[in-house]
């Protein structure tokens, strides 16, 4: 089936129709490997391609809000010259993204612990430690692995941290702008039921995490920011403890864009993952 788009230029267009990877059963406990493991697949499981509709996140007349919908678009200037730089990223992008977290959540503090660089060609090449992009709606923590990461990175302080309101908040961007191919969609979290939500293993060489899958809800309600520059950053709320309303998560993935020009660049983006902590008093 061909995608669909409406017959619109570019800049007035507020949907696209395009196929997205969910998961089609729940049982059993599906498996993603984050590494190329030998004589097995690289993930277990069965999936759908499911056509949904993908709405222009900077054309809705309402702001779109991290605690609301589980991600907001932001601009952002960064300093950094080369994001293939793992040295540079962690010295001059770490703290730019932590200032940047704290800017728009209000947090007390924010700790980036690590970070990935996606590029189709790299990837394939194996170069810059690139990745491909993620085509399976997923969320990268769960209410386990979410406190268990927490545990991992600051044991001698989980406890007492733990004991209060914390996140895990993803910041993505382009490396090199304008995303003319799999662009990130993002799914509004409160259009995600408990039912579609399935705990899927994340299996590295050295220990297993756990991340969501999902399956299809047609209730689901998708947006994507076109052509993000590199000048411009989304937040992404992969895990929130506080259960008050708010988002606490949200279903994301890259897509093949049906509107992209047919010399689209390959995509080139970095994801830095952070935990988010709040003053002890708002409990």
């Amino acid at each position: 089936m061909e995608p669909i788009i409406q017959e619109q230029p570019f800049a007035e267009r507020k949907v696209v129709i395009a196929r997205l990877n969910y998961l089609a059963e729940a049982t059993p406990k599906p498996i993603n490997y984050a590494y190329d493991p030998l004589r097995v697949p690289p993930r277990s499981g069965k999936y759908l391609e499911q056509s949904v509709a993908i709405h222009n996140g900077r054309e809705v007349p309402w702001n779109l809000a991290l605690d609301t919908n589980g991600f907001v678009l932001t601009e952002h200037e960064s300093a950094v010259k080369d994001f293939y730089d793992s040295e540079e990223v962690e010295s001059v992008y770490y703290p730019e993204v932590e200032r940047l977290i704290r800017q728009v959540t209000g947090a007390e503090r924010v700790v980036v612990f690590d970070h990935i660089v996606r590029n189709p060609v790299f990837a394939e090449r194996g170069e810059k430690g690139a990745r491909a992009p993620a085509k399976l709606v997923h969320n990268d923590y769960t209410f386990t692995s979410a406190p268990r990461r927490v545990r991992d990175l600051l044991p001698e302080e989980a406890d007492r941290l733990l004991k209060n309101r914390f996140a895990e908040i993803n910041v993505w961007r382009a490396i090199r702008g304008p995303i003319e191919s799999s662009p990130l969609a993002l799914c509004d979290a409160r259009s995600l039921d408990a039912e579609d939500v399935v705990p899927m293993d994340l299996v590295y060489r050295d220990r297993v995490g756990e991340i969501y899958g999902f399956l299809y809800n047609p209730n689901h309600r998708w947006f994507y920011f076109p052509r993000i520059e590199r000048n411009e950053a989304i937040l992404l709320k992969c895990y929130d403890s506080k259960d008050d309303g708010r988002a606490r998560f949200t279903a994301h993935t890259s897509f093949e864009d049906p509107s992209s020009p047919p010399n689209a660049s390959p995509r080139e983006s970095i994801e830095a993952r952070a935990l988010v902590f709040w003053p002890f008093e708002t409990a």
